[in-house]
């Protein structure tokens, strides 16, 4: 997996506009060390954050590396889709595909590449477990799988990506643009989205 999202991000850094986004990063190896590396964690956006795009935006820290970082927003809801129509997109089989999913602005970043955040039970060989509880895959193959009926326990589809350029995460952090806590499932998966902003703050206050 990591080839395809490294040749991906690097097309998503050509296609950008840094004006009007989060620089794109391309997250490799090697990793950010011990507490310096923030994967896995939920980023809140400050209450001053006023950028539309990132506007009382919750985004779960896939990576983060000494080369930048990367991150899918999880609190913006798009449409209802048909699994069988996603699929064709992609120029995927739909064989016995059913059943609809809605889709998520992942971030500004490509919104022409898909990803499945996950429940990280479900692997294949493209999937990037994030902490053992979540974990990332790149579409169609598991939206297939969802249509199926042998995905994930968990899942949220979702198009674009949110990126920092090396140190631009970091400075930001220090500057208060993002407040962090420890990603929860729940949270991820489960709690209403209108209301995730307010909740992931209120946790993050309270230190649950």
């Amino acid at each position: 997996m990591r080839a395809i999202i490294e040749h991906w991000l690097l097309l998503a850094v050509m296609l950008a506009s840094p004006a009007t986004v989060l620089h794109a990063a391309r997250p490799t190896e090697p990793n950010a060390s011990g507490a310096t590396s923030l994967a896995g964690q939920l980023l809140i956006a400050s209450p001053e954050l006023r950028q539309p795009a990132f506007d009382h935006a919750v985004i779960l820290l896939a990576k983060h590396t000494r080369d930048g970082a990367f991150g899918i927003v999880i609190n913006r809801p798009g449409k209802m889709l048909p699994i069988a129509d996603l699929l064709t997109a992609f120029g995927a089989d739909t064989s016995g595909v059913n059943g609809d999913i809605q889709v998520f602005i992942g971030g500004p970043v490509d919104p022409g590449i898909g990803f499945v955040l996950h429940s990280s039970e479900y692997q294949t060989s493209d999937t990037l477990d994030i902490d053992g509880r979540v974990a990332l895959t790149i579409a169609p193959d598991v939206l297939r799988d969802i249509g199926l009926g042998k995905g994930p326990r968990k899942s949220l589809a979702t198009f674009g990506y949110a990126g920092w350029a090396p140190a631009q995460f970091d400075n930001e952090l220090t500057h208060g643009v993002w407040i962090n806590m420890p990603e929860d499932p729940l949270l991820v998966f489960d709690e209403d989205r209108a209301k995730l902003w307010d909740e992931a703050l209120a946790r993050q206050k309270n230190g649950r």
